[in-house]
């Protein structure tokens, strides 16, 4: 796999040519701006349940501080995404990464809880203009047929930052301070910001399919099964990522005692490993039977999120987020690939891949708040079975309402 990605590089990769040559450029832009963006927001991930948490905050305003993130993403995404159709990408990719960039340094002046919970509201705004208009963008330029490779390549980025992200985290935090994380997280985004500005092309220049058709209606979108499916599955599957990421640093630290080092490493395992797996599973996504690799996916999932709980050791945890990232690692590039068919389908990509991008803000949304309820209201150990019902309620209606041809 790391031969081929060389190829694409270097323009060579003739069984596979995902990306017209004159289309590279913008590719490996998004993708080198994606990684280093995420990778910063991927800093404080590991970070802000324990700083939240020393500041007094119980779990349902733990859960707050990751659910606005996800509450504003949900509400600003169905406006960027179409507006990204007909007025181009590049203008809301750039403000959402100057975006990031305000919010990394009003986290090193906050001193309360409510300001966590708001600069996170403000850093969902800003996410709601990057992450799915860049995939809509890569969607976009991708030939047909081609779906699952190249959105599993794409994916590649955010998969290596989001690992590295929170690796960096807990050694930053350990060796400096959780003020230092943040400024790099700031740091992070401006490079990002600098490749997007220099190396995208002007928005007259995108290649945007039926940008003068009127928006696409949302009635149109909920109507579609397959859509409402993949909607479901990922739902689910974000539930799982926000009850992971929100409560598993403080599960680790009250049973194991762990440093943030430990814990960053703990975070980033899952996410490493479903990065590993999203070139050869979108690889797969475009030849075998989409329904059997997202359910499969589906199931490792659920299964993983249950062994958290019954963990007795390091290793334990360890090996169930491994499961976990194995799990997404087969199904999201899956997932992704019948999104951007769809997109195609309805000639209004932004729209499509922000309707889906909606269900992972509200999958986070969910699993961090009822997390953080059950947390306060019964005890810590719920929350991870709790995400297991969710993952296999999400698989077994994106089952139901897939077409029996894929």
């Amino acid at each position: 796999m790391k031969s081929e990605f060389i190829n694409l590089l270097k323009g060579k990769d003739r069984n596979f040519p995902i990306i017209p040559s004159p289309q590279k450029k913008v590719f490996l832009t998004l993708f080198f701006t994606i990684f280093t963006t995420v990778t910063g927001v991927g800093i404080v991930v590991p970070l802000l349940p324990v700083y939240a948490n020393d500041l007094g905050a119980k779990g349902v305003y733990i859960g707050m501080i990751f659910g606005a993130f996800a509450l504003s993403r949900t509400l600003f995404l169905p406006w960027f995404g179409r507006a990204s159709d007909r007025h181009g990408r590049k203008p809301f990719i750039v403000a959402g990464l100057s975006g990031y960039i305000l919010v990394s340094m009003a986290f090193v002046y906050s001193d309360s809880v409510a300001g966590l919970i708001l600069f996170r509201f403000i850093q969902g705004i800003a996410s709601a203009m990057i992450m799915p208009v860049v995939q809509a963008y890569v969607g976009e330029i991708t030939p047909r047929g081609r779906e699952g490779y190249s959105m599993g390549l794409f994916n590649m980025s955010m998969f290596a930052s989001l690992s590295l992200g929170p690796l960096m985290g807990g050694v930053i935090s350990d060796l400096l301070s959780m003020d230092a994380a943040f400024v790099c997280m700031g740091v992070l985004s401006a490079i990002g910001l600098c490749l997007s500005i220099t190396l995208l092309p002007p928005t007259t220049d995108e290649q945007i399919r039926h940008r003068s058709q009127a928006p696409l209606s949302w009635l149109s979108i909920i109507k579609d099964p397959g859509l409402i499916g993949l909607f479901a599955y990922r739902f689910s599957y974000t539930a799982c990522i926000g009850i992971i990421w929100s409560f598993l640093p403080i599960f680790v630290h009250s049973r194991f005692a762990l440093s943030d080092s430990l814990t960053g490493i703990l975070v980033m395992l899952g996410v490493f490993i479903s990065g590993l797996l999203q070139l050869p599973m979108g690889y797969a996504a475009d030849r075998f039977n989409t329904r059997i690799i997202i359910s499969t996916g589906g199931v490792l999932c659920a299964i993983a999120m249950g062994l958290i709980v019954v963990a007795t050791s390091y290793a334990g945890l360890v090996g169930a987020v491994c499961l976990f990232g194995i799990g997404g690692g087969i199904s999201m590039p899956s997932i992704m690939a019948m999104a951007v068919i769809k997109g195609h389908e309805k000639g209004a990509m932004g729209a499509v891949i922000s309707f889906i991008t909606m269900s992972h803000s509200l999958g986070m949304l969910t699993g961090a708040m009822a997390a953080g309820i059950a947390m306060d209201h019964a005890d810590l150990v719920v929350v991870f079975p709790l995400g297991a019902v969710l993952m296999l309620l999400g698989g077994a209606v994106f089952h139901l309402a897939l077409p029996p041809s894929h």
